[in-house]
């Protein structure tokens, strides 16, 4: 049984592990997902060794998360492997999907602008996915996603080109993550604290939690501002009633102000 609204992240490609490539998926994709009411609680990022993607998919699929999604690897080239550990781990075989070869070709068209081309082996590979996936349209690529919903687990399988990924899950994946997620919504508030040390902080954010433990409440320490320390409290909430995430927020950040003034502190509510 799935965990409703849990997502895990995976991040393919050896150019992310030798540093060479930043990994902005995972940040673009975890903001996306969050604000859709959705809750990722992993992020593993591999290198392209098809095994290694066969393995790592079937450990998260034992955590059961609600989505799977994977960035990279959906390529023309011997290295994009995805599509291929996707199938292993579900046992299932690779495909040319119809629909898929008509996305690619269709890509193709628009490059060479009326131009001959042929459909070679590796541009077919593009269209090539594991039985009973589908294709998800690339509107700015060649490579289309894929989605496949096995049991309670879906994976979505989405380029590594951020401006592909991106163009893709807003097109076709948020409206799903939509759908599973459902009424969930999330919300967040930042409070910045003045002139209370972090350690003396600690206690009454102990103390909020307790309180209103549906508001999460994190720490950041920011120095010191014109002399004074400066803490920045961001305070997250998830709710399915309407506006109750905000009122619940507000409820906490009122809480906590009124503490941190008893401890000759004091806070701003932040942008």
């Amino acid at each position: 049984m799935s965990r409703e609204g849990f997502f895990t992240i995976i991040s393919i490609g050896n150019e992310l592990l030798t540093g060479r490539t930043l990994n902005t998926n995972s940040q673009w994709l975890c903001k996306r997902i969050t604000d859709l009411g959705g809750s990722v609680h992993r992020i593993v990022c591999i290198g392209d060794h098809v095994q290694t993607i066969v393995e790592t998919l079937r450990e998260e699929m034992d955590r059961a998360p609600s989505v799977m999604v994977t960035t990279g690897g959906l390529g023309p080239t011997f290295d994009d492997m995805t599509l291929e550990a996707v199938a292993r781990t579900l046992g299932v075989e690779l495909q040319l999907h119809p629909d898929a070869e008509g996305m690619v070709r269709g890509r193709y068209q628009m490059i060479f602008e009326g131009k001959e081309f042929k459909m070679t082996a590796e541009r077919l590979k593009m269209a090539t996915i594991p039985k009973g996936a589908r294709p998800l349209e690339n509107p700015v690529g060649t490579a289309p996603g894929v989605l496949i919903e096995t049991g309670a687990v879906a994976i979505v399988c989405l380029p590594g080109v951020p401006n592909e990924m991106m163009a893709i899950f807003e097109r076709a994946v948020e409206p799903f993550i939509k759908s599973r997620v459902g009424v969930l919504r999330f919300a967040e508030l930042n409070l910045e604290v003045f002139d209370v040390m972090e350690s003396s902080l600690a206690p009454v954010i102990k103390e909020t939690v307790s309180k209103i433990p549906q508001v999460y409440v994190k720490s950041h320490p920011r120095g010191s501002e014109q002399g004074q320390s400066r803490i920045v409290l961001n305070l997250s909430c998830r709710s399915a009633e309407g506006d109750e995430a905000k009122t619940l927020l507000h409820k906490s950040a009122a809480y906590l102000t009124d503490r941190i003034t008893a401890l000759g502190g004091r806070t701003n509510v932040a942008q």
